[in-house]
């Protein structure tokens, strides 16, 4: 399985067009941008839909099937679908997302456009080309999910976001997973007690440990901060405290490559 991060930021990127914050001057000088988060799998499976083109790069021609999480729209943007059905193609595509995701994409769809949606909730099982997918409990403001997806050669993607601490329930599906990689946000960095359905660099630690505890994360897991908001320390201090954390940051444009590891810039 080879995991293309087509954006690692949060609602508003990072750095924030409006922010003055040494993070955000930090990312104008390396000339880093960091897009809403999404993630492409194979190329083949779309994880959210963001606002924001995916790196120049990048092809979106080969999807099937997207996974979008909730209606939110830096991952429910539908006017992507809309920039498909001008290309006019004709290969069949799924949409699958929980009732109000969907609802939000329906009036961007063509009458004669081949896009399926699909609704999903927490314990929902799909099949896809050989890609098995399951919806699991979110903790958030709005209804959503996080995804469990297995490749065809059995690699194993917890993508998760947008969620608060984990639920119980969420924890229990992913016991003895052994995820080969998790994309887990890290929305709010230094800031905490903000009282949203988002991680920080509080509770990031906690929910790894979690994971760990019912063996959804093994020492074999490659984990990967994800949603990052501009509230997080400047990259080269956050890369520090990632690692000691066991988690790493990422640049929109990576490849992961399950099993060894490996992040391939520029994808």
């Amino acid at each position: 399985m080879r995991v293309t991060l087509l954006g690692t930021g949060a609602a508003d990127g990072w750095p924030n067009p409006w922010c003055e914050g040494p993070s955000c001057a930090d990312a104008r000088l390396r000339g880093e941008l960091r897009r809403p988060t999404s993630a492409l799998v194979d190329g083949v499976l779309l994880l959210d839909l963001s606002p924001a083109p995916p790196p120049v790069e990048v092809s979106l021609a080969r999807v099937h099937t997207v996974l979008v999480t909730h209606d939110h729209p830096d991952h429910c943007a539908p006017l992507s679908l809309l920039a498909r059905q001008w290309v006019r193609r004709s290969q069949p595509l799924a949409v699958a997302g929980p009732a109000p995701a969907l609802e939000a994409v329906r009036p961007w769809l063509a009458p004669d456009d081949p896009v399926d949606l699909v609704p999903v909730a927490p314990g929902t099982a799909l099949e896809r080309s050989g890609y098995r997918v399951r919806a699991l409990h979110a903790a958030h403001e709005v209804p959503a999910v996080l995804y469990d997806v297995t490749g065809p050669d059995g690699a194993r993607l917890l993508y998760a976001t947008d969620t608060g601490p984990l639920p119980e329930a969420t924890l229990e599906a992913t016991r003895g997973a052994a995820y080969d990689l998790v994309l887990l946000e890290e929305t709010f960095g230094t800031v905490t007690g903000h009282g949203t359905g988002h991680l920080d660099l509080a509770t990031f630690p906690a929910q790894l440990d979690r994971l760990t505890d019912v063996g959804a994360v093994t020492p074999g897991t490659d984990v990967v901060a994800v949603h990052l908001g501009h509230h997080n320390p400047p990259a080269a201090e956050l890369t520090g405290v990632l690692a000691r954390l066991g988690a790493r940051l990422l640049a929109d444009g990576d490849s992961v490559t399950t099993r060894c590891a490996a992040a391939v810039p520029g994808a």
